[in-house]
């Protein structure tokens, strides 16, 4: 035994030497050399070849890699050994993924590929100007170089396709909102998200059905041109104004819009973005499919009447803190922002704007005649939507969604009655959903206080001199007239640029 022991320690012995005179042989250097020489000598003879998806390709998210994972995620597809279970929070699906570091086998027109999921863990970074995340994520595709041609020209965009409708059919839609004060979370996105719940839908929205068609129609016609715009050399995007009285539902036909194309919504609240380069990387972190919206945007940041800061103050310079602002305040007066008009345009219509696909832009405001005119044009919001006072079409549809009636469960000469007096008072949707909610439990008495409720704000603008009686041909002759004023050149005499200084005057004489 103990004869068994010595030669054991010699051998010990001698494998230590053997290393020690390889190293000196040897060095690093040149071993790793080697190791890269047979690995691509291996590479030539190698039957197969091998392709990495990673998460981040510089500063943006890979799409490849999202879709990868999603389409990873569905069951028809997943039959890996070891899999992931995960539920997000308020989510109703649970999503299937692989494990770290495990693979699986698929199939595509009778060819089989092999995808592994690459997880490792990153260097540690003394400084860097974003934060990373801690582990680096990764996809791994390996298939035989004779179906190289067809797996790069026709699997990834099956891929492709199949996450999108994945997406569409069982991804919750998501709500976004950019993080205060521009600061990233965990992964680097500066968006935070919440599952997008709304109810609304177009059957819902009150306002009347052929001008629910025409914008239902310019949507899908939109989400199914692709072609169409490629042909023509157009940015495949969108832009919605939605203006009118608060309460006539423009936040409801945004919801709509999104129930209706399945599209997400990133909520942009300007007054927590600092400058023009945090606004174009917001924009960058957008996904495709998504609708970005700008509400109140006459209320978020100041960017109106310039030829009343130019006129009031001379001969501008450019570099001077207020035209760059674009409103004549400066970059401190608004806790720092400093957003210029210049670059909310360009967020909107210029070369920035076409580093996504298939993406809507909607604008509200309550006071259409304050918003600067390029805002306006189209290109930037190529559709203008008067969100008007409750007409007689839209008010049946709400007592069809809150009390399930239509015209044949109500009496002919109630709905003549309600019909002449709908039109002379300027009641929202919000405000006759409001009555008939409080007595949804008694529908007799909602019909019947709603119609109080209508004789009651008759009864008032008449007394204070405000009556007036609208139709249908009346509202859109307003809106045309609108457009057309907003079309005009903002020349130094235009009526639009000189509508508040007129204003401004009237109250003047009325504080008098």
């Amino acid at each position: 035994m103990k004869e068994y022991w010595t030669s054991f320690a010699s051998l010990l012995g001698v494998l230590a030497f053997c290393q020690s005179l390889l190293q000196l042989i040897f060095p690093p250097e040149l071993r790793f050399a080697s190791l890269k020489f047979f690995n691509r000598l291996f590479s030539l003879f190698s039957s197969y070849c091998y392709f990495d998806i990673t998460e981040i390709d510089g500063v943006n998210t890979n799409e490849l890699y999202n879709a990868v994972q999603l389409y990873l995620s569905s069951s028809d597809s997943i039959n890996g050994s070891r899999l992931s279970l995960t539920r997000a929070l308020n989510s109703s699906s649970i999503t299937f993924g692989l494990s770290n570091n495990d693979c699986f086998v698929d199939t595509f027109d009778g060819v089989s590929v092999l995808w592994e999921h690459v997880v490792t863990q990153r260097q540690t970074q003394t400084f860097s100007w974003r934060p990373m995340p801690e582990e680096k994520r990764g996809f791994t595709l390996r298939i035989r170089k004779r179906d190289k041609s067809l797996i790069l020209d026709s699997y990834l965009d099956y891929i492709m396709e199949k996450a999108n409708e994945i997406r569409r059919k069982n991804q919750d839609r998501l709500l976004y909102t950019n993080s205060r004060g521009g600061s990233l979370d965990s992964r680097g996105h500066p968006w935070e998200s919440v599952p997008f719940k709304h109810p609304s839908t177009f059957d819902t929205l009150a306002m009347d059905p052929l001008k629910k068609q025409e914008i239902m129609n310019d949507l899908m016609d939109f989400a199914n041109d692709q072609s169409f715009y490629q042909k023509t050399g157009r940015a495949w995007k969108r832009g919605y104004l939605l203006y009118g009285p608060p309460g006539t539902g423009k936040s409801s036909m945004i919801a709509a819009m999104a129930n209706y194309l399945s599209y997400d919504i990133y909520d942009l609240e300007l007054t927590e973005v600092h400058n023009n380069s945090e606004l174009r990387k917001l924009l960058m972190k957008t996904s495709s499919k998504s609708i970005v919206v700008i509400e109140d945007i006459d209320c978020s940041i100041n960017l109106t009447n310039r030829k009343k800061n130019s006129s009031s103050t001379g001969t501008r310079n450019y570099y001077d803190p207020e035209m760059r602002c674009g409103s004549g305040s400066g970059p401190g007066e608004d806790g720092g922002n400093s957003i210029t008009l210049s670059g909310l345009l360009n967020f909107t219509d210029g070369l920035w704007s076409c580093c996504g696909s298939e993406r809507i832009f909607v604008f509200t405001t309550n006071h259409i005649e304050k918003l600067d005119p390029a805002l306006l044009r189209c290109g930037r919001m190529d559709m203008h939507i008067f969100m008007s006072y409750c007409s007689y079409p839209a008010l049946m549809i709400l007592l069809k969604n809150y009390l399930g009636f239509d015209e044949n469960n109500l009496d002919a000469e109630f709905l003549k009655e309600l019909a002449e007096i709908v039109n002379k008072v300027e009641m929202t949707p919000a405000d006759i959903s409001e009555v008939l909610i409080k007595n949804r439990c008694s529908k007799q008495k909602a019909v019947s206080e709603l119609l109080g409720a209508l004789k009651t704000r008759a009864a008032r603008n008449l007394t204070s001199g405000n009556l007036r009686v609208k139709n249908s041909e009346d509202i859109m002759e307003d809106e045309e007239q609108e457009k057309r004023a907003l079309e005009s050149p903002p020349n130094e005499g235009s009526e639009f640029e000189e509508t508040c200084p007129r204003q401004e005057d009237q109250d003047e004489e009325k504080m008098k």
